[in-house]
């Protein structure tokens, strides 16, 4: 299978660029895959801005309970001088009109194992965004649904596609400039949760917690470059700034700003994540240190002026032609259309397995494997202490081993 970073950032950016200048390859609009986007907050029309560039899909239509997001869904549209996208009355008619062929799931995290158990017997590919679940019960119960699911079934873990992690993943992996990794630390600080509808991220009971809605994107990237599946968590973290006073419908927000986590591997590769939601602007880091030398992949961005966001790719081994940091952003268009461009390639990736190639889409497994590690860590912070990864799955009824063995007996899950 072709691995997400077996493609450049910068061949994936020209073959972009290519396309939005006017692709004669585009399929005429007969041709192209039926899609409807359930959930169209902040992340459902960031999806429906990729779906109008990519150009690969005809919306069939939105369905949202939201009634303003429904409007700035379709006056978004209309601006993209695209129509007015049809507006499904319930979830079942989505599933069930046949001029749909992909669905994106993008509404609140708690409500995604619900819809998935409702999209299951429908058939249809899924893009799932990410947390796949707010509670490891319901990741785990994912893993096991979609299983023997005939359709095609895709996470949107799409921080992997960022382009300095793209180039990144490709130096040490494919090109072993580190030699063997032995550490790994990534960080993230950035300002507070934005508004989202009735506050849902405020609160952990719906959020799964901030290392669960924020983060797992993160552990995901962690749990890749090491290779191997965790052994032990320690965290530390809390609410220190922000929200202290925040109350939404009589309840009070409980939702954490700050976090340290080490993870142990079962290879000896040690990691650290550490997250700052209480700074200025946006910044977040990848450091993978080998025998041989020393990367960094870094972005800075901004919510408060149109600036695009910048990545940097450094790898400090001696010769490399990247020992001077090089900046590896893509092109203003496909960064602007969200995520640095990440949204972009991830649904770009989905709809070429649509389409029937191997491409490298994150896999539930996968999804699941970052909730672990990210709920692992949650309780370590309730308790204060280390948790080991086996005992922890205990408390669920599986283990390391038995989902390791699902691993290897089903890899596309």
């Amino acid at each position: 299978m072709r691995h997400f970073y077996d493609e450049s950032s910068g061949l994936k950016a020209a073959r972009a660029s290519a396309h939005l200048a006017g692709n004669p390859g585009v399929k005429s609009a007969d041709d192209r895959p039926g899609l409807a986007i359930v959930g169209v907050g902040m992340m459902g029309r960031e999806h429906m801005r990729v779906a109008h560039l990519l150009g690969r899909t005809v919306l069939r239509g939105i369905y949202d309970q939201s009634p303003a997001s429904l409007e700035l869904a379709s006056h978004e549209m209309v601006q993209l001088k695209e129509p007015a996208p049809y507006h499904y009355p319930s979830l079942e008619a989505v599933f069930a009109d046949p001029a749909v062929d992909a669905v994106i799931i993008s509404t609140p995290n708690y409500t995604h194992w619900e819809l998935v158990r409702v999209a299951l017997s429908s058939g249809k590919a899924l893009l799932v965004e990410k947390p796949m679940a707010t509670r490891l019960q319901d990741a785990l119960s994912m893993v096991e649904a979609v299983r023997d699911y005939q359709g095609l079934f895709q996470l949107g873990m799409q921080y992997r596609f960022k382009a300095q992690y793209v180039d990144l993943f490709a130096a040490v992996k494919n090109d072993r400039a580190l030699g063997d990794v032995k550490t790994i630390s990534m960080s993230e600080y950035r300002p507070q949760f934005l508004d989202k509808v009735k506050q849902w991220n405020k609160f952990n009971v719906y959020s799964g917690g901030t290392l669960v809605e924020k983060c797992c994107h993160y552990f995901d990237l962690i749990n890749q470059m090491a290779g191997a599946l965790p052994q032990s968590v320690y965290a530390s973290g809390g609410a220190a700034v922000n929200f202290l006073d925040f109350d939404y419908a009589g309840d009070r927000s409980d939702i954490d700003d700050h976090a340290f986590v080490i993870i142990n591997y079962c290879n000896d590769i040690r990691a650290s994540f550490c997250l700052n939601m209480f700074s200025q602007e946006l910044y977040e880091e990848l450091v993978v240190v080998g025998d041989k030398g020393r990367a960094v992949a870094s972005e800075n961005a901004t919510f408060k002026r149109d600036e695009p966001s910048r990545g940097i790719l450094q790898l400090e081994v001696t010769g490399h032609p990247l020992y001077t940091p090089v900046d590896v952003s893509y092109p203003r268009a496909i960064e602007e259309s969200g995520h640095s461009g990440a949204t972009f390639f991830a649904q770009e990736c989905f709809l070429d397995r649509l389409a029937g190639s191997e491409a490298d889409g994150a896999t539930a497994m996968q999804g699941l494997w970052a909730i672990i590690v990210a709920s692992a860590a949650q309780k370590s912070m309730r308790e204060n202490a280390v948790v080991d990864i086996n005992e922890f799955l205990g408390d669920y009824g599986t283990s390391v081993s038995a989902l390791a063995g699902d691993r290897q007996r089903s890899p596309s899950v």
